[in-house]
């Protein structure tokens, strides 16, 4: 369920978990076509044959396209219904931690790590960790930075 927050009520929330994704589906299909926009077709994601003999046992996501579903994960998790415009700003962090196999689910846990007044806005710090259903470990666990202007 997709959560209406405003900006300005998170300065009091730094360092509490604000939201957790719905669980998000990485097929083999979405691992494809992420290897066919970037170009890296590493058999470790795309050779379903070649990769059932390596330790993983099968296709793995890429570790930056599960980066790149964080916008995804942030879209069905949290709305800002006080801001005009917000951009992704940048990473302070990133560490892909476990891989994320083709066919898995993987969610979002956000908790805000810091707010900082902007001329026109806010800057604020997540933490977030991608967790793997049925993992112990994380799959990825990242700082992202990102800008709301009011």
């Amino acid at each position: 369920m997709k959560t209406s927050l405003k900006i300005r009520d998170l300065e009091s929330r730094v360092g509490q978990e604000i939201a957790v994704s719905p669980w998000v589906d990485m097929p083999q299909e979405r691992i494809d076509l992420f290897a066919k926009a970037t170009e890296d077709f590493q058999w470790i994601h795309v050779d379903p044959e070649k990769a059932k003999n390596s330790s993983f046992g099968g296709t793995i996501a890429h570790g930056f396209l599960t980066l790149s579903m964080l916008p995804k994960l942030i879209e069905s998790t949290f709305e800002f219904s006080d801001r005009k415009m917000g951009v992704n700003y940048g990473l302070n962090k990133v560490r892909f931690t476990s891989p994320v196999p083709a066919g898995a689910k993987i969610r979002g846990r956000f908790t805000l790590a810091k707010f900082e007044q902007l001329e026109g806005g806010v800057q604020t710090t997540w933490g977030v960790t991608v967790e793997r259903e049925g993992a112990d470990k994380p799959a990825m666990v990242a700082e992202t930075i990102s800008r709301h202007y009011f």
